[in-house]
């Protein structure tokens, strides 16, 4: 059994891996200037806040959920992160506790009520869509703030021309996946998201589960707040529209099903920096915005129907 999941997980890895190559090779022999290290650089320090929103919706889909909300969660965070310094005058390590706490009590509110009152995942995080959106509008006045430059050395180029927020990405990547693969947490989210009557069977606290995934990917879609607050030195009320939509879009990408108990972090990130590389190739060919969202879209469904055929018997 452990075999038979080694070969599989192998095999995504080498999939997505060749399709990222494919993809390189593809924009290096059609433009001039994409195959450089600049512009590698560039798509590595352009992913860190989409990586980490997106390793919150991995574990969701896991479990069979999904979270609409991680984009106005995001923007809610990053008000209060911008008030908490500006109007506060927080340090920045605890505007940032903040940010992320508002964050985990948004996922929370999420997680109880799917687990708890057994209410669709849709309808509620499409509620907290709205809600969250609605605070980060309340808490900026619908006005963009300006934090300062006391954020800018989070998204500064370091060692290798790569940011401190690459580098944190990466770091929550690897605890991410960690999870997944060695803990009983993880391996209860897999057992949940494949068969939830079964698990529930086995002992498996389903409820704690939900509710501590869902909290989790909250408050990790504000850690991607203050990323993207410092990429901007601003709290902007409009931060995050349509997030929840690439993140969902890569983890697919990356092999996670929609209908559970099959995914990996890694994966996942693989399926963010595949998108940004289409996004960044396709600039570089002049392509305008509705011919990019014609082929990331196409991307999409192709990868929702090679899982479709993955899943079959």
């Amino acid at each position: 059994m452990y075999s038979k999941r080694l070969h599989r997980a192998l095999a995504d890895y080498l999939g997505l891996g060749l399709a990222l190559i494919v993809l390189i090779a593809f924009f290096a022999t059609t433009t001039d200037y994409f195959f450089t290290l600049i512009t590698f650089r560039t798509i590595a320090n352009q992913i860190p806040d989409a990586v980490i929103i997106a390793t919150g919706m991995t574990f969701v889909l896991i479990i069979a959920g999904i979270d609409l909300s991680v984009g106005s969660v995001l923007a809610l965070g990053g008000a209060v992160f911008g008030l908490a310094i500006t109007s506060w005058h927080f340090p920045l390590f605890l505007a940032a506790v903040l940010c992320i706490a508002v964050g985990m009590i948004c996922g929370a509110v999420n997680g109880v009520m799917v687990a708890k009152w057994r209410l669709p995942a849709f309808i509620v995080t499409l509620g907290m869509l709205e809600a969250a959106r609605g605070g980060a509008y309340l808490v900026t006045t619908s006005k963009t703030h300006y934090i300062g430059t006391s954020v800018e050395w989070i998204t500064a180029r370091g060692m290798m021309g790569l940011s401190v927020s690459f580098l944190i990405a990466l770091f929550i990547v690897i605890i991410a996946q960690f999870i997944l693969s060695y803990t009983i947490f993880g391996r209860s989210m897999f057992a949940l998201g494949g068969n939830e009557e079964a698990a529930r069977l086995s002992g498996i606290p389903i409820n704690y589960i939900k509710t501590a995934v869902y909290t989790l990917c909250g408050g990790l879609a504000a850690l991607a707040a203050v990323i993207h607050c410092a990429k901007l030195t601003a709290a902007d009320p409009n931060a995050g529209i349509g997030y929840e939509l690439q993140a969902i879009a890569a983890v697919v990408i990356g092999g996670t099903s929609l209908m559970g108990g099959r995914g990996s972090v890694i994966n996942t990130f693989i399926g963010v920096i595949i998108i940004a590389v289409l996004e960044n190739g396709l600039v570089q060919m002049g392509a305008q915005d509705p011919i990019k969202r014609l082929v990331t879209g196409a991307v999409i469904i192709i990868a929702v129907v090679l899982d479709y055929y993955r899943r079959r018997p």
